[in-house]
């Protein structure tokens, strides 16, 4: 008899299958967040929190969830965000989720610290894709990978701001996290119970950072590279380098890491096409506030100025509709779509985007909504214009 397939109908059962078949260090460094998790517990809790305004009585055929990000067109507004070590979660994962986000009509932003590079990426898909750019103190490092992204036709730059140091991660730290995992006793008996992981990346030959071994003198191993990442990220880091990246960079420009409405005003002037209101999904500072508390007030003051792109935190399409209901053009995820690579790989995140377009779908027709565009706080409870 057939082994049954597992029946996934939303996001937390996709985490529960890449729990399973991912390694340990690997899972975890996705689903963690920095010290007491305290702000990673936030992001999604109070977007659970946001109550949606039924209604009735209304005409809900004909419903709509196309619209466009940074001028481009989408099949909902949702773009998968840029995460490390995505191939590490399944073999080959940039390209995997690359392909399933074209297919699905969404774009795909692809990490500086990824597995397979911007090169490797463009070779297996069609539709121009996103990059992540940290600025290093390599500056021509920088330089030279902002031409490797305009050279494959990358549609967007996402400059993240908010990573000059690296929060404490605890299972981090106590996991020894690597890429590849250290031969360790430990190590060697987690991997013993992934089967389906380690099987995929003996087939591949992409197992460390692809966009830096090989383009940085001295780089040429793990040992090098870990050394080399240590000291580059760069706490001089000020907006003057933003001035620059933008000089260097003639298509849209996307500043990532704004939790300050001063921050997104700064960005805007310093000539960002969009912002990303995003706590690094509670990885960096913990303590600091949910994405979605200080989302109304920075769409405020730079709404007209600015797109307002929204993260950390979504796991369901109704979190979707909140954070559009509260000014965001559109949202990124991470975990999400992660957990469906870990879980069954390109066909995982297929299915996550599917789970939320079908739930966006739906919760907007609960709401009396057609059209995602039309969408404001009038569809949340306490919020907005109410009728007598």
């Amino acid at each position: 008899m057939a082994p049954t397939r597992p029946v996934i109908t939303s996001i937390e059962d996709l985490r529960v299958l890449a729990r399973r078949r991912v390694p340990r260090m690997f899972y975890d460094y996705v689903d963690c967040g920095s010290w007491t998790e305290g702000t990673y517990r936030a992001n999604t809790d109070d977007l659970s929190a946001i109550q949606l305004r039924q209604r009735v009585g209304v005409r809900i055929d004909g419903r709509s969830l196309r619209t466009k990000m940074i001028g481009e067109a989408v099949s909902m507004p949702v773009a998968l965000a840029p995460t490390g070590l995505t191939g590490m979660q399944h073999a080959d994962g940039e390209i995997l989720a690359a392909r399933a986000a074209e297919r699905f009509g969404v774009p795909f932003t692809l990490s500086t610290v990824s597995i397979c590079s911007i090169e490797d990426v463009a070779a297996h898909t069609s539709r121009p894709f996103w990059f992540q750019l940290y600025v290093m103190k390599d500056r021509a490092f920088i330089e030279r990978l902002i031409v490797r992204a305009r050279d494959a036709g990358c549609s967007a730059l996402v400059l993240t701001l908010d990573l000059q140091i690296q929060g404490q991660r605890h299972k981090d730290l106590k996991n020894g996290l690597s890429t590849p995992p250290k031969p360790t006793l430990r190590n060697i008996v987690n991997l013993v119970t992934k089967p389906r992981w380690c099987l995929g990346m003996l087939g591949t030959k992409r197992r460390t950072f692809g966009n830096i071994v090989g383009h940085v003198e001295g780089v040429e191993d793990v040992s090098s590279l870990a050394a080399w990442v240590s000291q580059q990220f760069d706490q001089t880091l000020t907006w003057e380098d933003v001035r620059w990246i933008r000089r260097l960079w003639s298509g849209k420009l996307i500043v990532k890491g704004v939790m300050d409405r001063d921050d997104a005003v700064m960005a805007a002037e310093c000539g960002a096409d969009a912002v990303v209101v995003s706590n690094h999904g509670g990885r960096q500072l913990d303590g600091a506030p949910s994405t979605i508390a200080v989302l109304p007030d920075i769409a405020a003051a730079v709404g007209q100025r600015a797109e307002v792109l929204f993260d950390s935190g979504i796991r369901s399409g109704q979190d979707v509709l909140r954070a559009v209901a509260l000014g965001a053009k559109g949202v990124m995820i991470g975990r999400s779509f992660l957990y469906g690579l870990g879980a069954l790989g390109e066909a995982g995140v297929t299915r996550c985007l599917e789970i939320l377009h079908n739930e966006l779908d739906l919760t907007m027709g609960l709401c009396g909504v057609t059209d995602i565009e039309a969408v404001d706080d009038a569809i949340l409870m306490n919020r907005g214009k109410r009728a007598a």
